[in-house]
C-alpha cells in the first residue's frame, strides 16, 4: 500500500467518523427522536459492525479513487465524491424510503448530508493526491530560454 492510498484511507476513515457523529447526533437527531421504532436502543448498537463498515467503506471509497485519479486537485476529488454520493444515497436514502416506515424529511436529509458527507471525503483525497504538474509549460519555457 503506497503512502498516499494509506493517509488518504485514513484520512477519510477519521472524517467518517467526525461527520457521521455530527450528522447523526446534531443535524438528523430530531428527526430519529421522532421514529423511535425504528432504532435499537443505544445500548444495543453494534458498534464493532459499525467500524468495521466504516473501515471497509473508507478503504474501497480511497482505493477507486486512487485507480482513476487524473492529477487535478481538490475539484476532482469533490466532483468524485459528488458521483459516488449520489450513486450511494439515492439508492440508499429512497429505496429505505420506499421500503421502512421513513418519513420524507428523514429521507432527504439522509441523501442531502450523505451526498456532502461523500464530497468532502473526495476534496480530501484530493488534497492528499494533490495536482500532478505538468512538465510541457515549463519544457517550452525552457526552450524559449535557449533560443
Amino acid at each position: 500500500m503506497n503512502k498516499k492510498l494509506l493517509f488518504g484511507f485514513l484520512a477519510v476513515f477519521v472524517a467518517t467518523f467526525a461527520l457521521d457523529y455530527v450528522v447523526n447526533n446534531y443535524l438528523m437527531m430530531k428527526e430519529y427522536l421522532e421514529t423511535p421504532q425504528l432504532w435499537r436502543p443505544e445500548a444495543e448498537m453494534k458498534v464493532g459492525v459499525i467500524v468495521i463498515v466504516e473501515l471497509i467503506f473508507a478503504l474501497f471509497f480511497t482505493f477507486i479513487f486512487s485507480k482513476g485519479y487524473e492529477g487535478k486537485g481538490i475539484w476532482e476529488g469533490v466532483r468524485y465524491g459528488f458521483y459516488v454520493g449520489l450513486m450511494m444515497n439515492v439508492t440508499g436514502a429512497y429505496m429505505t424510503f420506499a421500503t421502512m416506515p421513513v418519513p420524507y424529511m428523514l429521507a432527504l436529509k439522509w441523501f442531502l448530508y450523505g451526498t456532502a458527507q461523500y464530497m468532502i471525503y473526495g476534496a480530501l483525497l484530493g488534497l492528499i493526491y494533490g495536482k500532478v504538474a505538468t512538465k510541457a509549460p515549463q519544457i517550452a519555457k525552457t526552450m524559449e530560454t535557449v533560443a
